[in-house]
């Protein structure tokens, strides 16, 4: 059997990639929320606290609108656009078979639903919650590990979208091997010596 570069060798489903994208969503989606509950019991709203200097401070700050206060002022279509991407992450995070897609729809997926838990159950109602921030570097906006981990997943997407990595564990020109599978340059070499 010969596989054509670019092409999956088999429609299964790889339980383990979806187990590790959908368990690190879930992980990230807990850090996020523990990391703001802290930050909110913790921090004073308009009271920044150095930790690392000018580099790094702690400043509590409720966001409106999208990541890094992006959009401020369209909190429901946020919400409505989030939930959508959320769902078709999970999707994704099913089906996927490359171990570093993943990773990174996994860092999506616990990114993009935890600011949303923050949209559904925060004041000032449901739906139209603000996000808790409270992260900030110098001349950034003021972010949190949610914003962190869908930076961290469009990186890592864009890097492996530029090297040609697909979710379903091919790669353009290549053609993963397999068990019993024949890749274009191991069948030619076999038909080579068949022919002798």
């Amino acid at each position: 059997m010969q596989a054509e570069a670019g092409t999956p060798l088999t429609t299964a489903r790889h339980p383990r990639r979806a187990a590790l994208a959908l368990g690190l969503g879930g992980m990230w989606l807990a850090l996020d929320q523990v990391t703001k509950a802290w930050a909110e019991r913790s921090l004073t709203q308009g009271e920044p606290i150095a930790v690392v200097g000018d580099l790094l401070r702690l400043h509590l700050t409720y966001n409106s609108g999208a990541a890094f206060s992006l959009g401020t002022g369209f909190t429901p279509v946020l919400t409505v656009v989030a939930s959508i991407i959320s769902i078709i992450v999970i999707w994704q995070a099913i089906k996927v078979r490359s171990l570093p897609w993943a990773i990174a729809l996994g860092l999506l997926l616990g990114g993009a639903t935890g600011n949303l838990v923050d949209r559904y159950f925060r004041a000032p109602s449901p739906g139209m919650g603000h996000v808790v921030d409270f992260l900030r570097l110098p001349n950034f906006p003021i972010f949190n590990v949610a914003d962190i981990g869908v930076t961290t997943a469009a990186c890592l997407i864009a890097l492996l979208a530029l090297r040609g990595f697909h979710p379903d564990g091919t790669r353009d020109g290549h053609a993963a091997d397999g068990p019993g599978v024949k890749t274009d340059a191991k069948a030619r070499s076999t038909d080579s010596q068949e022919a002798r």
